[in-house]
């Protein structure tokens, strides 16, 4: 059998190649809100309280397109999961890309087409597409419940003074 013996456990001694090809350090946090009107503002301060510390600028236009992300998926929760207590609200960052998710108690996955989507939905799907991302759903693992992840690629800073084409 070629190949079986080239696979081998992680050692530290690795070389140099080899350790280049493994995946960033991710780093994540996490908050849980009540569902109740202040929701919106408690999951946003929290997400623009993490953003400075992985990197991105709290007044740049990626940071107002996230935030306002994370407060539409929060808005939808509280409009169409009347029943969820609490909702989730993560922020991971790794390999160039940042995730939002928010996980809430209603089991109804949202339906992503353009057709499907509200308009809150729809201004996350285009804010996501505006920086190489998509906007996904699915059915919570730990409980009854579903959760939207919208995946952003963080673009590279540019020098002042150069616009983005």
């Amino acid at each position: 059998m070629m190949g079986m013996d080239r696979f081998r456990p992680w050692r530290k001694h690795l070389p140099a190649a080899a350790v280049e090809h493994t995946l960033p350090p991710v780093q994540r946090h996490l908050v849980s809100v009540q569902v109740a009107p202040e929701a919106v503002r408690e999951a946003r301060q929290a997400v623009a309280e993490h953003l400075p510390k992985v990197g991105i600028a709290p007044n740049s236009a990626f940071a107002g397109a996230v935030l306002l992300v994370a407060s539409e998926l929060v808005a939808n929760v509280i409009r169409h999961a009347v029943h969820t207590p609490v909702a989730d609200v993560g922020i991971a960052v790794g390999g160039g890309q940042l995730v939002i998710a928010v996980a809430d108690g209603d089991p109804r996955l949202p339906g992503l087409t353009r057709d499907a989507m509200g308009e809150g939905l729809r201004t996350v799907a285009e804010l996501a597409a505006e920086y190489d991302g998509e906007v996904s759903a699915e059915s919570a693992v730990d409980h009854e419940g579903k959760v939207v992840f919208v995946r952003f690629r963080i673009p590279a800073e540019r020098p002042s003074g150069v616009s983005r084409l």
